[in-house]
């Protein structure tokens, strides 16, 4: 950036530009994205065994990401939990996958919330940078066939009728 325009833009702006520029050199590489294929991994859960994503295919899948820390998170925990019983029998699979170091502060959150949903535990954070995790929470969802149809950074408050809405609609 040339000194004269350094100058004339405040510091803010110049942040914002600066940050824009450093995610467009992002832009080629590849991201979990609508009508890509998700990548597979395998979590170990906070209560039975260990979950693969693969081997939930033929079902509709949600992956939230999650973080003690996150209050956004937190808040839509309630909404997961309901999804997750009202369109469960219906083939519906909620993986929560926690990014916290501490999973026994994690478990106490899910206790506290009532997580009805599998915990599970990313606290190498290698699933985190393979669904190129930048917000908190984030969420994914994919279709029977394996393959991600939406992808929602962040959480406000109605978010969760739209998570509903799309969740009916791929186990159509």
């Amino acid at each position: 950036m040339n000194t004269t325009l350094h100058h004339r833009l405040s510091r803010g702006t110049r942040w914002a530009l600066c940050t824009a520029l450093a995610l467009g050199t992002n832009a080629a590489l590849p991201v979990v994205a609508p009508t890509t294929l998700a990548p597979d991994f395998t979590l170990r859960a906070m209560e039975g065994p260990n979950m693969r994503l693969q081997e939930q295919r033929g079902r509709v899948v949600m992956i939230n990401f999650w973080a003690t820390w996150c209050g956004p998170c937190r808040q839509e925990m309630p909404h997961l939990n309901r999804l997750y019983q009202k369109y469960g029998p219906s083939g519906f699979v909620l993986m929560s996958v926690n990014v916290d170091d501490d999973t026994r502060n994690a478990a106490d959150v899910a206790a506290k919330l009532g997580v009805k949903f599998p915990v599970l535990w990313d606290t190498d954070k290698k699933v985190s940078r393979l669904y190129d995790l930048a917000t908190m929470p984030s969420t994914v969802l994919i279709d029977r066939d394996g393959k991600v149809r939406y992808v929602h950074r962040g959480y406000l408050n109605g978010y969760e009728d739209t998570y509903e809405k799309q969740v009916r609609e791929l186990l159509k």
